[in-house]
């Protein structure tokens, strides 16, 4: 399916429509939720006149017929602020470099830089009411002038996700995300999923496990899994840990690291 104005249109439609209609009040006296570090983003935006930091660092490799390629992503960057109690925007940047090594023996063609800038925001749509999740909506575009050479497309990349999240128990819950994409420079869509399951084993420390990945329109579905742990500094200071791999093939190993901090306007 191509990208097309009518889809946009519908995108934005949505969000115009979704802005008034749900209104929820930060609280600092809360911890931070963050969408780090795991691929499901969280149901829920920063709050008004929040300004939200998280960042960090990931190792990711393949090999595949003695050829093996290594991704050192050195900053994850997310910008998150809320410009109204329901409504936030979002700035992302990547910088990675990418090496190649056959035999053992790493090749000359070592590409970095920045790949290209992540623009969005996100939508408060629903609180958790009963059976019924928590919701929000969010959308990003990847514009392709923001990208350094070795990683610039020819096309820009949209995606767009509705997230939900139920409350399981006082010390557990469970998220995920559904949506679709349109990147990689081709005009198919890929729907995208992510399910995790989240754990508390103390005020401070939590764990998570979590199944996400693709289908694209034309070709074989992309399936990962990975888990880790996050420590709460202070209610405004996060610290996280993770490891995964693919159930599929195109990733044997993933590594990460990172923090999130939230600045109270």
């Amino acid at each position: 399916m191509k990208l097309t104005n009518k889809h946009l249109t519908l995108c934005l439609a949505i969000c115009a429509s979704s802005i008034f209609s749900f209104s929820q009040e930060s609280d600092a006296s809360e911890p931070l939720v963050t969408d780090r570090p795991d691929a499901t983003e969280a149901s829920s935006t920063v709050g008004k006149g929040v300004l939200q930091f998280e960042t960090g660092g990931l190792y990711e490799s393949f090999e595949e017929n003695n050829v093996k390629s290594e991704n050192y992503t050195l900053n994850t960057m997310l910008i998150r602020y809320g410009i109204l109690d329901n409504l936030e925007l979002r700035l992302g940047w990547d910088f990675v470099e990418g090496v190649t090594k056959v035999n053992g023996n790493k090749l000359d063609n070592v590409t970095s830089g920045l790949s290209p800038l992540l623009l969005g925001m996100k939508i408060d749509v629903a609180e958790e009411d009963g059976c019924m999740p928590e919701i929000a909506l969010i959308g990003h575009v990847f514009p392709v002038f923001s990208a350094s050479e070795d990683y610039r497309p020819e096309t820009t990349g949209v995606d767009f996700r509705l997230s939900l999240s139920h409350t399981l128990s006082e010390k557990s819950n469970l998220g995920y995300n559904i949506g679709a994409e349109w990147g990689n420079d081709s005009p198919e869509a890929s729907a995208i999923y992510t399910i995790a399951y989240g754990y508390s084993i103390s005020k401070k420390f939590g764990v998570y496990a979590e199944l996400y990945g693709d289908f694209p329109e034309d070709s074989s579905a992309n399936h990962y899994w990975d888990a880790g742990m996050t420590y709460l500094v202070s209610n405004d200071l996060q610290l996280d840990a993770y490891v995964g791999t693919s159930i599929t093939e195109g990733q044997d190993l993933l590594l990460g690291l990172g923090f999130s901090y939230r600045a109270i306007k």
